[in-house]
Parts: structure tokens; sequence; C-alpha cells
């Protein structure tokens, strides 16, 4: 059965039309959050945006993170009084934001909330991410009170990767309806 109300959280410039979100956005009619800025990615924006979408939502959502999308998740959790707004988020290839080379680039975004997410969540992390390593992934997943799921080595999870429709996550997320 599909779940209603899927709200993707696309990444930074990782979202052309081979990425699994775009194919799950177009065979299965969920929702992207489209962000204002997408070549200067300020958190305090992006998570506005975010409580704007769920504030228009009749009913609790399932969230779909990917990359930065998983840090928006995240931010925005540890600031919003509306996290009931949100059923479960499954969490693709969090980055760590932390690290030198990606906060050079992602000024707005760290530290990285490293609290228990008020709702159900699943991480996936692979072993060859090129913007986080699998343990700071688990590290954060273990923070978050995440399930951990290690996806092997398959880059950033990202068109790139050769995933297509990633069949796999989606029955990751169909769990979590």
């Amino acid at each position: 059965m599909k779940p209603a109300n899927v709200l993707l959280l696309p990444g930074w410039q990782d979202s052309g039309p081979g990425h699994w979100q775009s194919l799950w956005q177009r065979a299965h009619g969920y929702q992207r959050v489209d962000q204002h800025d997408w070549m200067r990615p300020l958190r305090g924006d992006w998570c506005a945006r975010l409580e704007e979408v769920l504030l228009a939502c009749d009913e609790p959502a399932l969230l779909v993170g990917h990359s930065l999308g998983c840090q928006l998740a995240v931010a925005w959790a540890a600031h919003s009084g509306q996290t009931h707004r949100v059923r479960a988020a499954l969490l693709v290839a969090p980055p760590d934001v932390e690290r030198e080379d990606v906060r050079s680039l992602l000024t707005s975004w760290a530290p990285i909330p490293m609290q228990r997410l008020p709702f159900h969540s699943v991480v996936l992390a692979s072993r060859d991410d090129p913007y986080g390593s699998f343990e700071r992934a688990r590290q954060m997943a273990q923070a978050w009170g995440a399930e951990f799921v290690d996806a092997g080595d398959r880059g950033h999870l990202n068109a790139d990767s050769g995933l297509g429709a990633w069949d796999e996550g989606h029955q990751r997320l169909l769990a979590l309806n």
C-alpha cells in the first residue's frame, strides 16, 4: 500500500532526474519540499520552509531525507514545536556537516543536533560515502535514536551510485507507514 503524505527532502545540488527521490516523486506522486535557494542552503531558511509545508499537511507526514535533507529533518525537529506532524523519517546518507571540507561549503549547518528524534527514524549509510564516514553516520543514528542500516559500499546513495528507482529503499519507506 502506498503511504499517504510522503515529503521528500532532497540534498544540496543532488536531486537530478535520475536520482531515486526524483524517480519516486514521478512514480508515486510524493511531494518534494522545494527550497527557496538551492545554491546557498541556509539551515534556518530550509527549516522554515519545511515547517511551512508541514503546517499545510492534513495528516502526519513521512519524511524521506537524502544527504543534507537528513540534516534538515534533524535540525527542524530540534527546534520545532510541530514534531507531532511527522510520523517517521527515512534518513539516507547523512553528511558530516561538521567535517572541515563539508563545513566550509555549508557554513550554517553545524553543529549537528545530536538529540533523540521525537519520531521513529531509520538511517541508511554507505561504507564509502565521500561526505561522511560510516562510523560518524552510526554515531548520528545512535544519538537520534534511529535504527541504523548498513547499505554496503554504495557511495553517497545517489544517482551516481547506480540505484535507479532503489526498490530496497522504497521498501524501507513502506515499512515505516
